[in-house]
């Protein structure tokens, strides 16, 4: 087939091809960014995904301090079904409780009086 001389004078023989090739290393470009984009930020992109994570840490330690109050709790109650003496202590402490023939003495805060007083 022979080429027309405009054909000749425009466009060497492999330009078609180069733009097209071209056009395609550009559309592969734009398929992989977004690709990239949504694997970092989409809905379940490595961002969210490491977000997940540190709530899931977060959760798992305030489960961990629950646990350990929990225990704390568990052997404060079993003391006080058992022990006499920690329902004792308990309402000495919270309830200002004395035994019978104690004397109870109030102390109150004073400032000392400073060594420079004339």
């Amino acid at each position: 087939m022979a080429r027309t001389p405009a054909d000749q004078s425009n466009h060497p023989i492999g330009a078609p091809r180069r733009i097209g090739r071209r056009l395609l290393q550009y559309l592969l470009i734009l398929v992989t960014v977004a690709v990239v984009a949504d694997a970092l930020f989409g809905e379940k992109g490595l961002v969210t995904m490491l977000e997940a994570r540190r709530h899931y840490q977060a959760l798992e330690q305030s489960l961990e301090q629950a646990r350990a109050t929990n225990e704390d709790l568990r052997d404060q109650a079993r003391r006080l079904r058992e022990d006499p003496d920690a329902i004792e202590d308990i309402a000495r402490r919270e309830l200002s409780l004395i035994k019978p023939g104690e004397k109870l003495f109030i102390v109150t805060n004073r400032p000392r009086p400073s060594g420079n007083e004339n």
